[in-house]
């Protein structure tokens, strides 16, 4: 099986434009991102609206191609580009833009993923640390997920999912492991067609969340477990934070 990773890139950020080309030690985020993810992908591309991202990636030596600006979602970039660039890969990685710290091991675990006939799309998920506490399971801006026995997600959420019925909210901690969902998709490139043509879902349209689209249209969405930490670029907060992470970990 034959596998491409395809990163969407826009300049155009209402927290944070351009962030895509800001510096982060010493190298800027997309190319930090594209550097990682060649660690375990032989083919790797970049799917911009920009003229400048698409020249500073290639300036580095990588592949870009560019892509409608009217794309609602990087998925649908991500799927523009898979055909602009005539690949004949069995599967598309849809790697974030903003995420300078992926790891080669959490691609592979998405591929491993395949491994499993049927499989239409993989995720990663990460066991919550109850250490970090309630307010930071509680954050909307880190979805939620719950899987079913074989791995595959039943539901994201903003809210805290599940709900713990016998115990009161400050104890949910001590009596169920909750599962954070983390923003890199795999795709089969038939069913990355299909998913991009179908019209957005109530339950995407009420959690701002694409992948409850493909879950209400009846896709199944396979699950990979990561303990390894990603740090998204957002904010320019989040770029002194990913700095400081960066300097800690040299």
């Amino acid at each position: 099986m034959k596998f491409i990773g395809i990163i969407p890139a826009r300049y155009a950020s209402t927290r944070f434009p351009g962030k895509p080309l800001a510096m982060l030690g010493g190298m800027t985020v997309i190319e930090r991102v594209y550097r990682r993810a060649r660690l375990e992908l032989d083919d790797v591309a970049v799917a911009t609206d920009d003229e400048r991202i698409a020249d500073a990636v290639k300036a580095f030596g990588g592949v870009a191609v560019m892509t409608s600006a009217e794309h609602r979602s990087g998925t649908d970039r991500v799927c523009e580009a898979y055909h602009r660039l005539e690949s004949d890969a069995d599967v598309v990685i849809n790697i974030q833009g903003d995420e300078p710290f992926i790891a080669q091991e959490q691609i592979a675990a998405l591929k491993k993923c395949f491994d499993r006939e049927g499989t239409e799309i993989a995720t990663l998920v990460r066991p919550f640390d109850p250490a970090r506490g309630f307010d930071a399971l509680f954050n909307t801006n880190s979805p939620k997920v719950v899987m079913d026995n074989n791995g595959d997600a039943l539901m994201f959420s903003r809210s805290i999912i599940p709900y713990v019925r016998n115990y009161p909210w400050n104890e949910w901690l001590d009596h169920q492991q909750f599962y954070t969902h983390v923003g890199i998709y795999a795709y089969r490139v038939d069913i990355l067609d299909r998913i991009t043509k179908l019209p957005q879902s109530s339950l995407e349209i009420a959690e701002s969340l694409e992948q409850l689209r493909w879950l209400q249209n009846g896709y199944r969405i396979a699950t990979a477990e990561t303990t390894q930490p990603t740090i998204g670029i957002d904010t320019p907060e989040d770029l002194a934070n990913a700095e400081k992470y960066l300097s800690d970990h040299a």
